[in-house]
């Protein structure tokens, strides 16, 4: 039988190329080798945007529409929307008991995330103990690997602390410690050279169209030193050359940025030929799947129904081992 992986991603907005060259993808890759369980993190999405949340409906149409256009096949993976499984926030309950303050007080990602949205409040439970939930997401599903992006390497590792805690404190081996699977490309820039992010407005998204992208990528920040077109740069400080590796040009605008034998201007234009050639069939699928929304809603019908005969499982078993079933 397969090994089983499980991830999600949250219903804040239309996927970007961020979240695709750092998860997506992976998932993408991965969907023929596992059994693979893929979900839209709705009531994630409220740890965040809880006084917007008028516009998480809209949004998860918007990111199923993105993950099925970027590749996932609902024929051979498991694509569900988070709220409509009430055992998550069941699940999210019996396993905040059991973890410890601290735990959630040292997470990295916590206090970072506080930073990059000044202006939230975020002094919330909820924000706190996200990673509880997110920790439910995984074990539910009794996941044995989760495809992931290095910058929640913390959250898994928080899970897999929660399932040793459960398994000694009711004397069982009933959770298993999910392994990570990480994707081959770091963090990708933005255009402002920042992390690629919506709170920071520098996304380059899957739905954007020809326009836009073209007005992103020439506005991307390059070299700040290399102020002549003669002057030799360095590619590692520039946001392009991050997009050059994905596309297989990396050596040779590296050598040719060091070398000054390529200007930004034409680095830019390379990776606009690249670029746009691999977005098309994405927006175009995309547009295809966003305009009919009864389609939509069948297909996350049929991902909540065989999502929910495995949840429902697993919560029954936990009940029992904690006894109050």
């Amino acid at each position: 039988m397969k090994k089983r992986s499980l991830s999600g991603i949250q219903a804040t907005g239309k996927i970007h190329l961020g979240n695709y060259f750092g998860a997506v993808k992976n998932w993408v890759d991965l969907q023929n080798e596992y059994d693979a369980y893929y979900f839209v993190a709705d009531l994630h999405a409220l740890t965040t945007a809880y006084e917007q949340s008028i516009s998480i409906k809209e949004n998860t149409y918007e990111v199923v529409a993105d993950l099925i256009a970027a590749g996932i096949n609902v024929n051979e993976s498991t694509l569900f929307v988070q709220s409509y499984l009430p055992e998550h926030a069941e699940l999210h309950l019996i396993l905040s008991m059991i973890t410890p303050l601290p735990w959630l007080e040292r997470v990295p990602t916590y206090k970072s995330k506080m930073e990059e949205l000044k202006g939230r409040d975020l002094n919330t439970y909820g924000f706190l103990g996200y990673p509880v939930l997110q920790a439910a997401d995984i074990l539910m599903y009794m996941a044995d690997a989760v495809p992931v992006g290095k910058d929640q390497a913390p959250h898994l590792e928080l899970t897999r602390e929660i399932a040793r805690r459960f398994n000694f404190l009711y004397k069982t081996n009933f959770f298993k410690e999910p392994e990570d699977l990480y994707t081959d490309v770091p963090v990708l820039p933005g255009t402002d050279g920042r992390k690629m992010s919506k709170s920071y407005d520098n996304a380059i998204f899957l739905a954007d169209d020809e326009d836009t992208i073209v007005k992103k990528i020439k506005t991307m920040f390059t070299d700040p030193q290399r102020l002549r077109r003669t002057d030799p740069g360095n590619p590692d400080v520039c946001g392009i050359f991050a997009f050059q590796k994905i596309f297989g040009q990396g050596a040779k605008v590296e050598q040719g940025c060091k070398s000054a034998a390529i200007g930004c201007v034409d680095c830019k234009k390379e990776l606009l030929e690249a670029l746009l050639a691999f977005m098309k069939p994405i927006r175009e699928k995309r547009q295809e799947l966003i305009s009919d929304k009864a389609e939509l809603d069948k297909i996350i019908l049929l991902g909540n129904e065989k999502a929910r005969r495995v949840a429902t499982k697993t919560l029954d078993d936990i009940k029992k081992i904690i006894r109050i079933n």
